[in-house]
């Protein structure tokens, strides 16, 4: 199962695409309008295949906005991943516990259920 880890940010997303076993795939910072969703849609078939919608599980860290309900309708599992989780679970894999957006976008895509 593809996991996307999705670091939200006020005008653009960092996202990591990776595979079942946690290696990266691919990752991008995309806006935060239609074209990033479709370049979203356009990385994610790439490296797995058009009818791969139903098999991606995209964590977020937003429960709302532009981007939740349209990734819920095109067919992904959305889990809503809570900030302060994200930055616990990287301060547990980090020694420095810095904060970082594409690293987030790692991070979150790991801790979803």
């Amino acid at each position: 199962m593809p996991f996307v880890g999705d670091d939200w940010a006020q005008d653009h997303h960092d996202v990591e695409l990776m595979d079942a076993m946690g290696r990266r795939l691919s990752k991008a910072r995309l806006p935060e309008d239609v074209a990033g969703i479709e370049r979203l849609h356009a990385m994610i078939g790439a490296e797995l295949g058009e009818d791969s919608k139903a098999e991606v599980v995209i964590g977020i860290e937003t429960d709302r906005g532009p981007w939740v309900q349209p990734l819920i309708a095109a067919g992904y599992t959305v889990y809503a991943v809570n900030p302060l989780q994200a930055s616990r679970y990287r301060e547990r894999l980090a020694v420095s516990g810095a904060k970082s957006d594409t690293a987030d976008a790692a991070t979150t895509g790991s801790s979803t259920p």
